[in-house]
């Protein structure tokens, strides 16, 4: 059966690209709405540990920065053992625009898992983007 391979979102957010930028490549950014804490080395390579208070850390690999337009990194596929080499990527591309910075996010990665697990990780990562940008757009709109 095929299924989509990724998730897409895109949204405007009335700040300036550099205001967004930091929200998504700083551990004090992140920490403010993606988690509630944060490290980031921002290089190709670099580790990126996001945790959460009532959940898991989760060890994320950098993989592209091209300030301030374009952030990636790789996402590890929960339900796979620790060591499974698949990941999904996660890019975030920023553009400014008159009302300030359009957003694309996409996540891609999800068709090279088997039926059971695709369902259960496009379902909460799709989910859990919508909450996730949610909170980015507030973090920035209390800014």
């Amino acid at each position: 059966m095929a299924f989509p391979d990724q998730i897409e979102r895109t949204m405007d957010i009335a700040r300036p690209v550099s205001d967004v930028w930091a929200a998504l490549t700083t551990a004090d950014g992140l920490s403010s709405w993606f988690g509630q804490q944060a490290t980031i080395d921002l290089r190709v390579g670099g580790e990126l540990t996001m945790s959460w208070d009532d959940g898991p850390t989760i060890e994320l690999r950098v993989e592209r920065v091209d300030e301030p337009t374009a952030f990636g990194f790789t996402w590890p596929i929960d339900g796979l053992p620790n060591g499974d080499p698949r990941r999904t990527y996660v890019e975030f591309t920023l553009e400014p625009v008159h009302t300030g910075t359009r957003v694309h996010l996409r996540e891609s990665g999800f068709a090279q898992l088997d039926d059971e697990l695709y369902a259960q990780a496009f379902e909460s990562h799709s989910g859990g983007w919508t909450s996730e940008l949610g909170e980015l757009v507030a973090h920035l709109d209390a800014a």
